[in-house]
């Protein structure tokens, strides 16, 4: 397929701005997500950020480019807190339920992945689990420990003012600490520092920890998304992707850490890319709140996971979107229709038109290449299946070709397979062996 000519701009949080879209190598852009904690299932809103970026990858595919994409799993050192407070999300899950953690953190990735084959999202070239790389981890901590990390009772901490700009991309660096510091652990030097490895407490009984230089432990949330994503697309990638929860704390701890490693300014990633929130009428919805809906509740509602990708894509990834169940309920209208004109229009065969398809596609293409704009996108489309003048066998071509892009689906749907029928696999008894992270090899380009 030809490459699509419109210049591609995209937005970076780390700048603030659009930018032209100037990937180091365009037969091999590398794009790292960051992937679920696997203590829970993942609900919509969390799914909604893996659709984002199936819609970017999806795109620059349409587009001629090479891909490479990483989501990572993370199934150990998320903390209730993103800011180095309470437990391990993990290890209380385990507690919580009474199970072994192992069969945990494979129940709920399975889940996830079952969710994202009903909603059309392509698999990413791996699914790095994070107690994979704990070698790797501890390789990386000590080589950034002496310069810039100390040591406390409970851990290795990193010094957030060894690095230059931090807070740039939160966009705090001039402002003080982003709320939501934590800096009551007693010893810790700055609000922004935090954990690199985190030591276990006498008697705390975990389930998955590891011997390190600083003591038995786990790692920290935030050194795991450097490490893999260093490990499978190089020391600087195209575009890191994640919720905009992330950049105000995950996102400059991992651009810290990449700096830390480095001995550069080099934040790791050239665009840092971020979907905002769904919300519904009582705020953001979360796990951690208790509000919260997932794929299968919305399947047993009677409503196809593709009416909810719809729905998302009727409005632009960085803006909030209101779930409601009316909002979702015009989105299934709207893809039952589109299935049944596409069922019209198959029906009429050869018949002949006017007029060609090529500035229908000119203006998708536009549109999309100005930073993901699919609410822009979307009415291009209804105007093309309207426009008679188009012979049906071109419409349907350009609508397949577009279709490739948001992966809606104008096949008629299917009922969906349920991740509630996912089973935990059989408990480990010991952790998984862990690999060094320079001893795997990488993935082949997509």
């Amino acid at each position: 397929m030809a490459a699509r000519m419109t210049p591609m701009t995209l937005y970076n949080s780390l700048t603030r701005a659009a930018e032209p879209f100037q990937p180091a190598d365009p037969a091999n852009v590398r794009i790292y997500s960051c992937g679920p904690t696997v203590y829970h299932y993942a609900h919509i809103g969390n799914l909604r950020a893996y659709l984002f970026t199936d819609t970017l990858g999806r795109t620059l595919t349409w587009k001629g480019y090479g891909l490479t994409h990483i989501i990572n799993i993370t199934d150990v050192g998320h903390l209730t807190s993103d800011a180095d407070a309470g437990d391990d999300k993990m290890e209380a899950a385990a507690k919580k339920s009474g199970q072994d953690i192992w069969a945990i953190a494979d129940h709920y990735t399975q889940a996830f992945k079952a969710n994202l084959k009903d909603l059309n999202v392509r698999d990413p070239a791996r699914f790095p689990l994070a107690t994979d790389h704990i070698d790797g981890m501890i390789a990386f901590g000590q080589a950034i420990a002496d310069k810039h990390c100390y040591r406390l009772p409970d851990g290795l901490y990193f010094d957030t003012t060894t690095v230059p700009d931090y807070g740039r991309l939160a966009g705090t660096r001039d402002e003080g600490p982003v709320e939501g510091r934590i800096d009551s652990v007693e010893g810790k030097r700055h609000p922004a520092d935090f954990a690199i490895w985190r030591t276990s407490a006498p008697g705390e009984n975990r389930q998955m920890e590891w011997d390190s230089p600083w003591g038995r432990g786990a790692p920290g949330w935030h050194l795991e998304c450097s490490v893999m994503s260093r490990q499978y697309l190089g020391d600087h990638f195209d575009i890191h992707t994640g919720g905009i929860d992330h950049r105000e704390i995950h996102h400059p701890n991992e651009i810290a850490q990449n700096q830390a490693i480095s001995g550069t300014a080099d934040t790791g990633a050239t665009l840092w890319m971020h979907n905002n929130f769904l919300v519904d009428r009582t705020g953001k919805m979360s796990k951690s709140s208790g509000e919260f809906l997932t794929l299968p509740a919305l399947v047993a509602r009677g409503f196809h996971p593709l009416a909810y990708r719809l729905m998302c894509l009727q409005a632009h990834y960085r803006s909030e979107l209101e779930f409601s169940w009316e909002n979702l309920a015009a989105a299934q209208t709207r893809l039952k229709r589109l299935i049944q004109t596409v069922a019209a229009l198959r029906a009429r065969g050869e018949a002949k038109g006017a007029a060609s398809a090529a500035p229908y596609t000119e203006r998708l293409d536009a549109a999309l290449s100005d930073d993901l704009n699919t609410p822009k996108a979307l009415p291009v489309l209804d105007e093309l299946l309207a426009d008679k003048r188009v012979s049906p066998a071109d419409r349907l071509a350009a609508l397949e070709d577009f279709d490739a892009t948001v992966r809606r689906s104008t096949k008629p749907a299917s009922p969906p397979r349920s991740p509630s029928a996912v089973r935990p696999a059989p408990p480990r008894t010991s952790p998984a062996p862990t690999r060094c992270a320079t001893n795997l090899p990488r993935p082949a380009s997509k």
